[in-house]
């Protein structure tokens, strides 16, 4: 192995999980790389266990330890909690650093702090780079897919690290680009987690249908999502759907999953993404609902008195062939989910001025990242080709959907008569239907509240805004009345 050089090639700060497995995967990849953790013993701890990478890392003892072991200009990732500790370790990094240098931040945070600290940053020479970083344990060590934001210069000083740690698609491109300025990066990243969320919200949906509708155990179950995982749902979540269910438990013999509390822990990015899908006016219903039934899973104390006052929902009556629609139900659900996430990065785009390359994200995700599947390519094609305002429209995916769609139709109908839940699909189903409607019902609404706020509508025969005659001399229907 080559001596180490006498200035780290990179500095990473945060010896956690990620960063741990990150400051590995930088190092087996041939560059040097300082470390600094704010407990000293973690990086002795970190040395030990790096076995013969150790020779490529240069630990540091203090941020001005970490500081002066990296050449300039300096680059320094930082792998942290989001919030207030990326907040207070930029401002103890930025007096020690020089004209040039770049901090990254590579977690989880919301892109509006990352826009505040990129503006709070002008004027000291120092450059923030905000980038996702998807994959989990795994894909920090082996080859995460990452999503940068901030300055394209700035960005240029870690393109040679990012682009070698990166995974690697399967035609050989790294999984990992610049997307555009200030919290480009950290936007897509929080989408990209919504649709995590409601990606895997469906699937346990499916489980639910598969284990309380059809009676079948965990291992039999797997058996369903190994044999999906070959055909169009081929993904990561798919896969290790089959895994999880097909573990046991060491202590009781029993299936993993069943002795697993049914209480689902979320950091907030799928909330975050409901949230600016609200703001940007593009509905996000498959992630919505993905994230209100976590919420509902953590109320397991009330979950057990309604249960106990309607009854438990047993699958009664769902008929054996609708298992057979259960592959493209999911497949449905699934592109709903992807349509909605894409049509608000891309109004987030418009509204931010970001320029966001749709196409090169869908390419980014398709190995490393947890949403990785088989027809992401598909998207990044959708997208490439004449322009589409929603990936529902794009000749591809219309295809697709109607040869899917009725299944996920007569799934979430045959759950709904069966009480099982399953209030994802149920979204994406009634996100599809509302999208083909050509005339919907919301001139009963704008009829609405134009009566009682005097908000205006459009009329369909003249241009303008216009008001009803709504008859105010009569007697108003109140709540209560028998004629209510």
């Amino acid at each position: 192995m080559a001596a180490m050089a006498k200035k780290a090639d990179i500095g990473l700060f945060g010896l956690g999980v990620m960063g741990s497995n990150l400051a590995l995967n930088i190092a087996e990849n041939g560059f040097s790389i300082a470390v600094y953790n704010r407990e000293l013993g973690r990086i002795d701890d970190f040395l030990r266990d790096s076995g013969p990478l150790a020779g490529r890392i240069l630990p540091a003892r203090s941020l001005e330890e970490l500081v002066a072991a990296i050449e300039p200009p300096r680059a320094i990732i930082l792998m942290i909690p989001a919030g207030k500790p990326v907040d207070m370790q930029i401002a103890a990094l930025t007096p020690l650093l020089a004209q040039g240098d770049v901090i990254v931040d590579g977690g989880n945070s919301d892109f509006r702090d990352t826009v505040r600290r990129v503006e709070s940053l002008k004027g000291t020479g120092v450059t923030l780079i905000g980038m996702g970083v998807s994959g989990g344990e795994e894909g920090a060590r082996r080859g995460p897919s990452m999503m940068a934001g901030g300055d394209l210069q700035a960005f240029a000083r870690i393109e040679p690290v990012v682009m070698k740690i990166a995974a690697k698609a399967r035609d050989g491109e790294p999984c990992a680009a610049w997307l555009g300025p200030d919290g480009a990066g950290h936007f897509v990243k929080t989408i990209h987690n919504g649709i995590e969320y409601a990606d895997m919200q469906m699937i346990a949906e499916i489980y639910g249908v598969l284990r309380d509708g059809a009676g079948l155990e965990p291992a039999q179950i797997a058996g369903h999502f190994a044999r999906w995982n070959e055909g169009p749902l081929e993904s990561y979540l798919v896969e290790i759907t089959a895994k999880v269910l097909k573990a046991v438990d060491a202590d009781t013999g029993k299936p993993m999953v069943d002795i697993i509390q049914d209480r689902a822990g979320q950091k907030g990015t799928g909330v975050w993404s409901a949230i600016e899908a609200q703001r940007l006016g593009r509905p996000a219903s498959g992630i919505e609902a993905a994230v209100g039934a976590r919420v509902l899973s953590s109320l397991k104390a009330e979950r057990i008195e309604a249960a106990k006052l309607f009854g438990e929902p047993r699958g009664a009556g769902l008929a054996p062939e609708i298992l057979d629609d259960l592959e493209r139900a999911l497949f449905a659900g699934k592109v709903v989910a992807y349509a909605q996430g894409f049509s608000v990065m891309q109004a987030a785009s418009d509204a931010f001025g970001w320029n966001l390359p749709l196409p090169t994200i869908a390419k980014i995700w398709r190995a490393g990242c947890i949403i990785r599947s088989r027809f992401l390519g598909d998207i990044a094609d959708a997208f490439a080709g004449d322009p589409v305002p929603n990936l529902l429209v794009a000749p591809a995916f219309a295809t697709l959907m109607r040869e899917a769609h009725p299944a996920l139709r007569r799934v979430v109908a045959a759950a709904s008569l069966a009480e099982l839940p399953v209030p994802a699909l149920s979204a994406a189903l009634g996100y599809f239907d509302t999208y083909r409607q050509s005339r919907g019902t919301a001139d009963l609404i704008q009829g609405q509240r134009d009566f009682f706020g005097a908000h205006g509508f459009e009329r369909i025969d003249r241009e303008g805004p216009h008001h009803g005659k709504w008859g105010i001399d009569e007697q108003p229907v109140t709540p209560g009345s028998t004629t209510y």
